[in-house]
């Protein structure tokens, strides 16, 4: 699996998981730290925990082990580097006070999620 399908295969756990606002960002080419980082918001507490849980479930048993996880301790930010994928999975206000996308999004690095395109047309 290429570090993209990984970025990409992430982003639809947490959307199947009812994550919101999943922004996917190739980073590559601005820092040593990942290849892409994969940015989602939960509800509250618990969905935190429950998508953070669900990703790590759902990748290892594909044999994908995270090198570290951060931010258990009070699900308000929880932090998974998965070498060349970056996950972070905010509460809402922590994820605006933060603004990941803004840090890192260079205006053309934006990944095209699948599930977009979904959304974007029932808003029409």
């Amino acid at each position: 699996m290429t570090e993209k399908e990984l970025a990409l295969h992430i982003a639809n756990i947490l959307y199947d998981k009812k994550a919101s606002d999943i922004v996917a960002l190739k980073v590559g080419h601005l820092t040593v730290l990942a290849d892409y980082l994969v940015i989602a918001t939960g509800r509250s507490a618990l969905q935190v925990k429950a998508l953070a849980d669900h990703v790590e479930d759902s990748l290892t048993g594909m044999g994908i082990e995270p090198r570290r996880v951060e931010g258990r301790g009070d699900m308000r930010w929880v932090v998974m580097d998965y070498t060349h994928v970056i996950v972070h999975i905010f509460r809402p206000d922590d994820r605006e006070y933060y603004h990941l996308e803004r840090l890192w999004a260079d205006g053309q690095n934006r990944v095209q999620l699948p599930f977009d395109r979904a959304e974007d047309a029932l808003e029409v």
